[in-house]
């Protein structure tokens, strides 16, 4: 099963998944709780993880093969 991400909200009692999703059966999961942030605070949080991505692939990477990555 590849990783995936869902969003979900806690609604006092139990985690919920905000859309319906089939997990099997024992599946792990990771949950990571987000602070509150307002509309605003959440495009400007966009915007940094935007610059940090494109800083960590920009063009000046070097593009790495399959070979690169085995042993």
């Amino acid at each position: 099963m590849p990783n995936i991400s869902l969003k979900a909200h806690f609604n006092g009692q139990v985690i919920q998944l905000d859309e319906p999703y089939e997990l099997p059966r024992d599946a792990q999961l990771l949950v990571t709780v987000l602070s509150p942030l307002s509309s605003d605070s959440n495009m400007n949080v966009g915007r940094a993880e935007r610059r940090r991505l494109e800083a960590a692939y920009g063009n000046n990477e070097p593009e790495y093969s399959e070979a690169d990555l085995l042993p």
